[in-house]
C-alpha cells in the first residue's frame, strides 16, 4: 500500500513538500490508525453525536444552535458539490507520485475539503453559543484538517480553502440568526 519514497526537491513547492511529508507520517501504523479514527468521526458521526446532545441537553439555546448547524450543514453541502464539480481537482494520491490514499475518498475530487468545510462552520457555530466547547472543538477541527493531507485525501490549499468557506459559511448562520432574530 505504500509507494516507494520519492525525493522532495527543494524546488517542489511547499504545500507538495508538505503534503509528501504528511502522508509518509500516515503510513506509520499508530498515526495512520489515529487519523483514519479522526477522518471517521469527522464523516459525520462526531457532528450528529453533538448536535444530539445539544438538542437533549442544551435547551432551547442546544435546539437553536442544532438547526443552525444544521442549516449551515445543507448549505455546505450543496457547496461543496458545486466547488468539487466546478474545479475538478484530482486528489493527491491520483496526482502525485509517492502520496497513498491511507482511506477510500468519499468522492472523485480534491478541492475543497468537505471534512474540514464542515468542522470549521459546526465548530464556529457550537462554540458561539457554546463558549465551553471551544477547547474541544479546535483541537477536533485541527484533527480533522490534518488528517485530510495525512491521509492522502487533500492538499494543504484544498484545507485551507475549506477553512475559510467553513468560517464564512458558520459566521453568516450566526450573523442571519442574529439579524431575525433567532441567534444569540
Amino acid at each position: 500500500m505504500v509507494n516507494p519514497r520519492p525525493l522532495d526537491p527543494p524546488h517542489q513547492p511547499l504545500g507538495l513538500r508538505l503534503c509528501l511529508r504528511a502522508n509518509r507520517w500516515g503510513a506509520q501504523r499508530v498515526v495512520g490508525s489515529f487519523f483514519r479514527f479522526v477522518s471517521r468521526l469527522g464523516d459525520g458521526v462526531f457532528w450528529y453525536a453533538l448536535m444530539a446532545a445539544l438538542s437533549i441537553f442544551g435547551g432551547e439555546r442546544g435546539l437553536r444552535a442544532t438547526v443552525e448547524m444544521a442549516a449551515t450543514g445543507l448549505l455546505a453541502l450543496a457547496l461543496y458539490y458545486l466547488l468539487k464539480r466546478w474545479t475538478q481537482r484530482p486528489r493527491p494520491f491520483r496526482s502525485v507520485d509517492g502520496i497513498v490514499a491511507h482511506v477510500p475518498p468519499l468522492d472523485e475530487f480534491s478541492f475543497p475539503s468537505g471534512h474540514t468545510l464542515q468542522a470549521v462552520s459546526f465548530s464556529l457555530i457550537a462554540s458561539a453559543w457554546f463558549p465551553m466547547l471551544i477547547p474541544l472543538l479546535l483541537v477536533f477541527t485541527l484533527l480533522v484538517a490534518a488528517s485530510r493531507i495525512v491521509l492522502g485525501l487533500h492538499y494543504p490549499s484544498d484545507v485551507l480553502a475549506a477553512s475559510g468557506i467553513g468560517l464564512l459559511l458558520g459566521g453568516g448562520a450566526l450573523a442571519l440568526g442574529s439579524m431575525l432574530g433567532l441567534g444569540l
